[in-house]
């Protein structure tokens, strides 16, 4: 016969971290924003890496797997996954280089422009509803913020040190 006995008491350990969760704040305020935008996707039956990789080829209308996966936040693997059953649904078109054989250029194809322009004015609209609840001030100060946070990945940055 096993005996196990469950601690009553909670334990609670206060970790030496000073700074808060930069992290998770950051998905935390993601998530919050998706939130709003997450029905339209859906109603169009479009992921959340699709409608990224959609617009990043609305702003660059030919791109490369690996510059889509820089912009986008996507890692190659999956990145290839999503534009095979991108390509397969014909969102995008893929097309070799002259010259190289082994690179291929992305672009959207004329239903998924068709598709980008539906959606783009429900993600407009549903824009100017956040900025009417939060204020346009909330939205530009935190494009403002993030962007300049994202400039500053070049400066050197000492390591902790690993023991």
């Amino acid at each position: 016969m096993t005996l196990i006995v469950l601690a009553t008491q909670e334990f609670h350990l206060q970790l030496p971290i000073r700074y808060p969760n930069m992290p998770q704040l950051l998905l935390k305020a993601r998530d919050s924003l998706l939130q709003h935008f997450r029905p339209i996707l859906n109603h169009f039956g479009v992921t959340e890496q699709q409608w990224r990789i959609m617009r990043a080829l609305n702003e660059s209308p030919t791109l490369e797997p690996r510059e889509l996966c820089e912009i986008c936040q996507i890692s190659s693997p999956s990145m290839s996954g999503i534009l095979a059953r991108m390509e397969e649904i014909g969102l995008i078109g893929r097309s070799k280089f002259e010259g190289d054989q082994r690179r291929r250029k992305v672009h959207l194809s004329e239903a998924g422009a068709s598709l980008l322009m539906q959606m783009g004015k429900l993600i407009d609209l549903q824009y100017a509803h956040l900025e009417a609840a939060y204020g346009k001030q909330v939205f530009e100060d935190m494009r403002r913020t993030l962007e300049a946070f994202i400039a500053l990945e070049t400066l050197p940055v000492a390591p902790a040190i690993l023991r």
